[in-house]
């Protein structure tokens, strides 16, 4: 089986604004995972963020599969943003009538149960602290990699 791993928005504006400070460490990775055969995937849900400030053909997509954010996906959503209300201490009563459900929690899900993807890649560390959250009441199968370590330093590679 053939690994991936779900880029988030927050990578995306690294990777195609080369005046952002973590721009060099994007490249980076996305160098490193075409470069190693394994699978970019985008979530429906991150382009549409993406889509707020930028433009869709601004997204390098013909080296990305683009994943819809489906029925199972809702549902596990569900559970992971139950967890992380929980372990954030949220009122019942500000979930009522109906609760918000953050974007993070939509995309972990996207993450858990794609078989295939390994890692979500974010620079956002707000995503790392609400995963943080999430492993209190949950193990999911895939890790966080922040970019704001290069790629060298994430997969012990010496930059020569």
């Amino acid at each position: 089986m053939k690994l991936s791993v779900l880029l988030d928005t927050s990578f995306f504006i690294r990777l195609l604004n080369d005046e952002d400070p973590l721009h060099t460490n994007a490249v980076g990775y996305f160098k490193y995972f075409l470069e190693n055969e394994i699978t970019l995937k985008v979530s429906t849900i991150s382009i549409a963020e993406y889509c707020v400030l930028g433009k869709l053909e601004d997204l390098p997509l013909k080296n990305i599969q683009i994943l819809p954010f489906n029925l199972k996906e809702a549902e596990r959503t569900g559970e992971f943003a139950s967890i992380i209300f929980n372990e954030n201490k949220v009122n019942i009563t500000k979930l009522s009538p109906r609760a918000i459900i953050p974007n993070d929690s939509k995309l972990f899900a996207q993450c858990d149960l794609d078989k295939t993807i390994t890692h979500f890649v974010t620079s956002d560390l707000r995503s790392k602290s609400t995963f943080a959250l999430l492993r209190k009441g949950f193990h999911p199968k895939f890790e966080i990699i922040t970019i704001d370590v290069p790629f060298t330093e994430t997969f012990g590679i010496l930059d020569l």
